[in-house]
């Protein structure tokens, strides 16, 4: 009896972490989508920034004011050599996600945004030299398949917002590979990685910014009408940009890697039906075809990644250790978040 109220607590616990990952998730993109497109605020690079300022600051009122998550200490050394450029790469993927926004539907983004799991094999094939089992690259023919259809079948096509979500790919999987290739020792969680990377991520932002976008944004404070209600959408969007990145850390800590996969492409087809119903852009039937086979390929490849990670290490394969292991030496760096932190801020 105790053992299935526990059961029951921790199906519960699981729906609720993901529902809450769904509504900060789709509610942040939809928000995005809005503040292009309904308030005529077209700077992602302003919109990008905005929410690495809110998300540091989030992470610093959770991580010294309220004290619910321990701070990780890192030298001003390995910030310096390892998460800075981590955060340059995480600023053009943000970046290039909002610029999709701009000038792409909802849906198309987020369908194309189902690559990543293809650039990243593709990337550490032939920049690492890593060799892959035949099942992972069969699990990337629906991926790539339902790409190229949704694609050919999009109604609202723009070249710059396609290569904009397309090179965000590259950038989520470098950002990936770089976490897994070069930093080793504890784990972070995602409040300290953003409490490290927002002020490295809004440093590289402002002047860029500025620089390009800072007349934009002044002219548009002087000749918006509602002023006011439109700068509570913008600044909110990055509150809730940084409660997805605490929402993320309790789904993962709540489900397993499996059930973390198959919901995170649920989610995309959530993202799409609601911006569809928002946004209105129109569908082909072709088009919902491609998306629908890009998640089942998605899902997929998560399936095949799962299944072999079960598997044992050949024989003389060397082990690696399961635990964490304390660095013995400063240049040792704790790495940042699991590779199922993507894009979240």
């Amino acid at each position: 009896m105790e053992e299935s109220v526990l059961c029951q607590r921790s199906v519960f616990r699981s729906l609720l972490a993901i529902l809450q990952w769904w509504g900060f998730n789709v509610t942040v993109i939809i928000m995005n989508k809005w503040i292009f497109q309904k308030l005529d605020f077209k700077y992602p690079l302003t919109v990008s920034s905005i929410h690495f300022i809110c998300s540091a600051i989030g992470a610093y009122l959770v991580i010294k004011v309220l004290k619910l998550k321990p701070l990780i200490v890192v030298e001003p050394e390995d910030r310096w050599r390892r998460i800075f450029p981590m955060s340059f790469v995480f600023c053009i993927n943000i970046v290039l996600g909002n610029v999709s926004l701009r000038y792409i539907p909802v849906s198309f983004m987020q369908t194309i945004k189902s690559f990543t799991p293809a650039t990243t094999v593709v990337l550490q094939w032939l920049v690492w030299n890593k060799h892959f089992d035949w099942r992972i690259w069969a699990s990337l023919i629906p991926i790539v398949g339902g790409i190229l259809l949704t694609s050919v079948t999009e109604l609202s096509f723009n070249m710059l917002g396609f290569c904009a979500a397309l090179f965000g790919c590259l950038a989520t999987s470098t950002k990936t590979i770089l976490a897994e290739s070069l930093l080793h020792g504890y784990k972070f969680d995602s409040i300290n990685t953003v409490y490290y990377m927002a002020p490295f991520a809004t440093m590289i932002l402002a002047i860029p910014g500025l620089l390009l976008e800072g007349s934009g944004v002044w002219q548009w404070l002087h000749t918006y009408p509602d002023l006011i209600p439109a700068l509570v959408i913008i600044f909110s969007s990055g509150v809730l940009a940084f409660c997805l990145n605490f929402s993320i850390f309790y789904v993962i800590h709540s489900t397993t890697a499996v059930t973390f996969n198959v919901a995170g492409n649920l989610k995309v087809a959530v993202a799409v039906l609601v911006s569809w119903m928002i946004f209105k852009n129109p569908i082909s039937m072709m088009n919902a075809v491609g998306c629908g086979i890009t998640l089942v390929g998605c899902t997929f490849y998560g399936y095949v990644r799962k299944k072999l990670s079960q598997q044992p290490p050949p024989p003389g394969t060397p082990r690696t250790p399961r635990t964490p292991h304390t660095p013995q030496s400063r240049m040792e760096l704790l790495p940042l978040v699991n590779n199922k932190l993507d894009d979240k801020i």
